[in-house]
């Protein structure tokens, strides 16, 4: 009886060692969990980097394939120089402003917490912890890395539409104001759980149609309008002539890069869940919170760049416009890329990049030369993709919880109107500048010589461009 009487202590005690042994493995499975989840989410981010580097590769091809073989290095070097001169200020500066303003120029922080003077200084000084290596931050470095590929992506929209004759110190200035101040702000109000036009009018960017491609292609009207035309574009009685690049391989070669790029550009704006910043641990969302998948977001990619070439090609036949028109119906589709229907995406690419030619011509009949096309691409296709929101996509949450304010066309417009807005006022007002100054357009010697024999110590074709000879010849 004794013996039978001490074997439930023992029990009792064999029971606990049980439990304690099933909840340490319990432990050790969900630390094991949660690092793998951190790691995926840091390589998922890390990834749309190089991605994103594809899009400067292609717009390095791109523009020097646009350019005459005259100008071809210039045009490249100022492109990669204001890729590296964005990296710093975005470091120093644009990283802040993303997280101080999006309630405004008040510096308030705004309902989610994650805004404000006092957050941007804990995150997004130079000095502060997360902003270099830090063993328990695995975060931070990789969506500063591709918020930074967005800044310079914003500033080579710019670089296509002024090559040829704009100095390079100019295009610098420019193109740190727009990559590295300018776009962030709008991001900050339009692409953050915090930002007024988000939280106020409800405006829904999901891929940067507005944020991004807006705001450089207004930006870019308002540089022309001061630039002026190159040399040759325009006839005494105001008809314009067609200045071709001397490579229209390389820039069909580019404009396909940017789109193979531009995955990873819509990676970027996915936040993965899981993370101690996820919105939530079971599925993935937009910057705004709201739900959606990389499956979706799939469909609706494909379809809108098929509709952009079937589109541009039924209006041009003309392979430049119908590569361009590819990119056009990714940007018509962006905002709302995690919303439509996939056919209703084909339907809006297809209708972009129909219109997108005849908005080129309307540009040139001003007398504005725009060389590749950057506003009829970026500006009208980047308004058309908020726009198509507010009329197709309406009564959607546009932000995380319940009873949240919904997307509507009213939203949508507003949004529009603050990106032309300061896309185009800044692009017109530091251009003029500049201008005044005389930093903004090469001599016209310079310009008739070209850019590379006067600006570049080196040759793109040291043995000679020559002229392709017919069979019969």
């Amino acid at each position: 009886q004794a013996t039978g009487l001490n074997t439930t202590p023992d029990r009792e005690t064999g029971l606990e060692q049980d439990l304690a042994s099933l909840a340490a493995t319990v432990a050790e499975l969900k630390a094991n969990a949660s690092a793998t989840n951190g790691t995926f989410a840091e390589t998922f981010y890390y990834l749309t980097i190089p991605l994103m580097v594809l899009i400067h590769v292609g717009f390095l091809a791109y523009e020097m394939g646009a350019s005459r073989s005259k100008n071809a290095l210039a045009s490249g070097i100022k492109n990669i120089l204001a890729f590296a001169m964005i990296v710093p200020f975005f470091y120093f500066v644009g990283w802040w402003i993303y997280w101080a303003f999006p309630t405004g120029l008040s510096l308030s922080e705004g309902a989610m917490g994650i805004s404000g003077l006092a957050y941007a200084n804990d995150v997004a000084l130079p000095w502060n912890q997360y902003m270099g290596p830090n063993l328990d931050d695995r975060s931070s470095g990789v969506f500063w890395g591709a918020f930074v590929l967005f800044a310079a992506t914003t500033a080579s929209i710019l670089s296509g539409g002024v090559i040829e004759r704009i100095k390079l110190t100019g295009f610098v200035v420019l193109a740190i104001v727009l990559g590295g101040g300018l776009w962030i702000l709008a991001a900050a109000w339009g692409w953050h759980a915090d930002g007024w036009l988000v939280t106020k009018f409800g405006y829904h960017d999901f891929g940067a149609a507005g944020v991004v491609h807006m705001i450089a292609g207004f930006f870019t009207l308002g540089v022309l309008i001061n630039l002026g035309p190159r040399i040759g574009k325009f006839n005494a009685d105001g008809s314009a002539n067609h200045i071709a690049g001397h490579s229209m391989p390389m820039t069909l070669i580019g404009l396909m890069l940017i789109i193979a790029g531009f995955w990873g550009f819509l990676m970027g704006c996915v936040i993965v869940p899981g993370e101690t910043w996820s919105w939530g641990s079971a599925i993935e969302a937009t910057i705004y919170g709201t739900p959606m998948t990389l499956s979706g977001m799939t469909f609706n990619t494909l379809m809108g760049f098929a509709g952009g070439i079937i589109g541009a090609w039924m209006v041009t036949r003309d392979p430049f416009w119908m590569m361009s028109g590819a990119l056009g119906g990714i940007i018509s589709c962006a905002a709302g890329l995690d919303l439509w229907y996939p056919p209703m995406a084909f339907v809006i690419g297809f209708i972009g990049a129909c219109a997108m030619p005849f908005v080129a011509s309307f540009i040139e009949k001003r007398g504005i030369d725009d060389a590749v096309g950057a506003f009829a691409v970026h500006g009208f296709l980047g308004l058309w993709g908020v726009l198509s929101v507010g009329i197709a996509a309406q009564g959607y949450p546009a932000l995380a919880g319940e009873n949240v304010i919904t997307t509507s066309f009213t939203g949508q417009l507003v949004g529009a109107a603050v990106m032309g807005l300061m896309g185009f006022v800044p692009g017109y007002l530091v251009s003029l500048l500049l201008k005044v100054t005389g930093q903004l357009r090469v001599p016209a010697e310079a310009e008739i010589l070209g850019l590379d024999a006067v600006k570049v110590p080196a040759s793109a074709y040291p043995e000679g461009l020559h002229p392709s000879v017919s069979p019969a010849e």
